[in-house]
């Protein structure tokens, strides 16, 4: 046993009763469609910011917002595959599919494979996301490189070669009737111009903001061969700000997510608070305020 495992061993059932996990775990269509209107009104208000007024300052300002929408609508994806945003099954079932995983051009179905596979094997060597996060710590220098290669473009380029190489062209109808939608959107607006805005965050923002999100879920974990939840996952108490740009929908909480996957995204916040309160992280270093300090958790000490 790991001397981070041994300084607590409150168990989760000593922390939190069926009766409130019962609670915390109950969907509802108007939780769920409130996120996903915050999520599209956000992404709509930084395309309105650089098209009313267009100027350099409104463009720095709208592109990571929609960055940040970019991932929010991959987390519906998310949700919808755990099927855990909304009560209603068909909802789950086609916001995840031509919205979420839409946006992202990623299909549902093999989303939700992959990611139950992870939660399945989680902190052995099955989980098939342990290559994402298998060399953290790093050197400064080696995660400086890796940013880089995501802020220049690199990575989303590469990255969309590949999901070009050999299109399934049905898997792909989703995301093209997306692109559709945001076209006619944007000339309705008359400002077809700011569908690169769309994809200069796709491409040079995207990225980063993905791999921020993996290494604070895994990345930062004590021990990511251990089975014991707040040993092989980590969560990030993101600001407002934060939440903004690369934490929207409460995706920063996956320790929570992990230990009760069947709670909605809007009722982390609740676990996270009710468990802290009851001591369940004391002894452990799986609770991390801020990116910034996250980060450093992810650089080598020489």
């Amino acid at each position: 046993m790991s001397q981070q495992h041994a300084g607590n061993d409150r168990r989760l059932s000593d922390c939190v009763s069926r009766e409130e996990l019962r609670a915390l775990s109950r969907t509802t269509n108007w939780q769920g469609t409130l996120m996903l209107a915050g999520d599209i009104a956000l992404l709509a208000a930084a395309f309105a910011l650089a098209i009313i007024w267009p100027n350099p300052l409104t463009l720095i300002i709208a592109v990571p917002i929609i960055a940040g929408r970019q991932l929010a609508l991959a987390i519906v994806l998310h949700d919808c595959a755990h099927k855990a945003l909304f009560r209603t099954p068909w909802l789950n079932e086609f916001v995840g599919r031509w919205i979420g995983g839409a946006a992202v051009d990623v299909p549902l179905q093999l989303y939700r494979d992959y990611h139950l596979d992870h939660h399945r094997h989680a902190g052995t060597d099955k989980d098939p996301d342990q290559g994402l996060v298998k060399a953290y710590p790093v050197t400064r220098d080696s995660l400086r490189r890796k940013f880089t290669r995501d802020l220049t473009g690199q990575t989303g380029f590469k990255e969309m070669v590949m999901s070009w190489r050999k299109p399934d062209w049905r898997a792909k109808l989703p995301f093209l009737a997306f692109q559709l939608v945001l076209i006619i959107a944007l000339a309705a607006a008359g400002a077809i111009w700011a569908y690169a805005l769309w994809w200069v965050a796709r491409l040079f923002l995207y990225p980063a903001i993905m791999r921020l999100r993996n290494i604070g879920e895994h990345g930062v974990a004590i021990d990511r061969y251990d089975t014991e939840p707040r040993l092989n996952t980590h969560t990030t108490v993101a600001r407002w700000f934060e939440r903004l740009l690369v934490a929207p929908n409460n995706v920063n909480f996956h320790l929570e997510h992990h230990m009760f996957a069947a709670v909605p995204p809007y009722n982390l916040p609740r676990l996270h608070k009710l468990l802290a309160s009851r001591g369940y992280y004391e002894g452990h270093t799986c609770i991390t305020r801020g990116y910034p300090a996250m980060l450093a958790k992810a650089v080598r000490v020489a």
